[in-house]
């Protein structure tokens, strides 16, 4: 079985608009660590085009669920604008260590899911995450569902043998196709 490719970076907020007149921006957070924004000096901007740019991280602060983000050389709204919809990035080798039985979203897609009697029933295709309850897509003969990612029903992970063993409510598969 072949491993999914290893990202290079791992997204931590997507910026959504401008705010104030200074020209900071107003990000969605995309990480379970916001306090990572506070030791940031470096981080990657990818654009919708694929292009990817390094931006120093000049100030940052929580407002209302949100993160406010201040970057070097970005003192306008106007140049703040052409920041709106980027990806905020870290290198892997700087992203922060999860711990014991919980994984990055892309350690989980492509594994196999399979059920308690040895069945396969697909493999993660995606990774929803809906006001805190993630679901793994799983897409198999049985068409596409989700499964949620919780220890009742994902009974084992192994990420170096790419699979998944669950043991699922009667009706689940069907009940969210």
């Amino acid at each position: 079985m072949e491993p999914a490719a290893r990202p290079s970076y791992i997204t931590i907020a997507r910026i959504v608009r401008t705010r104030g007149n200074r020209g900071e921006v107003l990000a969605d957070l995309y990480t379970d660590f916001p306090s990572r924004f506070d030791a940031l000096g470096e981080v990657w901007l990818e654009f919708d085009n694929g292009q990817r740019k390094r931006a120093t991280l000049d100030e940052s602060w929580s407002h209302k669920g949100r993160q406010v983000l201040k970057f070097a050389g970005i003192d306008s709204i106007s140049s703040a604008e052409e920041l709106v919809g980027a990806w905020v990035e870290v290198a892997l080798e700087n992203a922060v260590p999860l711990p014991e039985g919980t994984y990055y979203d892309y350690e989980l897609i492509g594994c196999s899911v399979r059920d308690a009697n040895g069945e396969v029933l697909g493999k993660v295709t995606d990774v929803l995450r809906i006001l805190g309850n993630s679901q793994l897509v799983v897409t198999g003969p049985r068409g596409e569902f989700m499964i949620p990612a919780v220890e009742a029903i994902c009974k084992s992970v192994s990420i170096s043998e790419k699979e998944i063993l669950v043991d699922l409510p009667e009706g689940l598969i069907d009940l969210n196709k």
